[in-house]
This record gives C-alpha cells, sequence and structure tokens, in this order.
C-alpha cells in the first residue's frame, strides 16, 4: 500500500533566495531512490519561508529504507545544505490512505 511522507520545513528568512536550488538538490537523491513515486514541494501562499515537500512512497517498506538510508553518511551527504538553510528542525509525518472514505 502506498504511503504519502509530509516533510514540514522552516526556512531561515535569509536563505530564501538560495532555499529553492538546495532543496531541488537535496530531493534528486529522494526522487532517484527505489519506491519512490513523487515529490512535490509546495511553498506556503502567505510565508514563503514555510515550505512542505509531499513525498508518495510505493510502500511503508519504501519509505523506512529511504529514511533509514537518510540516516548513513552516504545517505546524508547532501543533506548537510539543507541544514544550513532551516530555521528549525523538519518535521515529518507519514500518512496512509484511509480505504472507503
Amino acid at each position: 500500500m502506498a504511503i504519502n511522507a509530509i516533510l514540514d520545513l522552516r526556512l531561515k528568512a535569509e536563505s530564501l533566495e538560495s532555499a529553492h536550488q538546495v532543496i531541488h538538490a537535496t530531493l534528486a537523491a529522494t526522487r532517484a531512490f527505489s519506491g519512490c513515486q513523487d515529490v512535490t514541494v509546495l511553498v506556503d501562499s502567505d510565508d514563503p519561508a514555510h515550505v512542505v515537500v509531499y513525498e508518495t512512497w510505493e510502500s511503508m517498506e519504501h519509505d523506512d529504507a529511504y529514511r533509514a538510508w537518510r540516516a548513513t553518511p552516504e545517505g546524508a551527504a547532501d543533506l548537510a545544505g539543507l541544514g544550513s538553510i532551516l530555521a528549525a528542525a523538519p518535521g515529518l509525518t507519514r500518512f496512509t490512505v484511509a480505504a472507503g472514505v
């Protein structure tokens, strides 16, 4: 069953000009990871420092494998750039589609 992951990001105001390039570069590995079906970046219309990354994964197992990979030195290598533009730790919530609703 597919899973949706929402990564909630708060960006530093002084990083807004470069933030989208950093996010795009960071998400290249996400998009290429096995089981990733889609990654959409949403920017809050009222607050450009608030960005949500909406990911769709083939299964919970694929998402788990991705999160485990990101915790390795190889997977974390391009997260340093992301860390430099964040004003706070990102929030992650994972969802499954409610059947029959």
